[in-house]
């Protein structure tokens, strides 16, 4: 491991159209090279579709999906004697949220539909209603971190 000091953690300006640091976060982690202008088009695209489904603001209706998609416990691999344990363990705050926005633009990505902005919305409005790819994916991650309580002991 290096013996330098860590990455040192940076301010998000909020994005113009919303003042929101989760929605500038969300362009910033669905961009791809460096395009950012056409992320942040896909975004306000995908918060246009989620307010004409819902009946909410659009920055209340994707704080929701973010919350419904947010995982509480993971699995670690913990080598312990020459066998591998899968040991559960807690989430920090902004792992959860990394880990939610990065599996809602990995179900879009991957979801049938005409353009990006869509998809994300549709994924979005799954997310909000509890349903979807992503939040089976957080489903599947309890039930891993619930069948592997048995090594919380493991813990380090």
């Amino acid at each position: 491991m290096s013996r330098r000091s860590g990455a040192t953690k940076r301010e998000f300006i909020p994005d113009p159209r919303y003042n929101s640091t989760v929605v500038a976060k969300f362009i910033t982690r669905m961009m791809f090279d460096g395009k950012k202008s056409i992320s942040t088009k896909i975004m306000y695209d995908a918060m246009e579709f989620l307010s004409k489904k819902t009946d909410k603001e659009p920055i209340e209706a994707l704080t929701t999906a973010l919350e419904n998609v947010k995982p509480v416990v993971e699995v670690k691999s913990r080598r312990v004697g020459g066998s591998t344990y899968q040991v559960p363990m807690e989430i920090r705050e902004s792992r959860r949220e990394a880990l939610a926005m990065r599996w809602i633009i990995q179900a879009s990505r991957s979801r049938n539909g005409k353009t990006m902005g869509e998809k994300l919305g549709a994924e979005l409005l799954d997310a909000f209603n509890s349903t979807g790819t992503a939040f089976k994916k957080k489903e599947d991650t309890h039930k891993m971190a619930e069948a592997n309580k048995a090594f919380s002991h493991y813990r380090w």
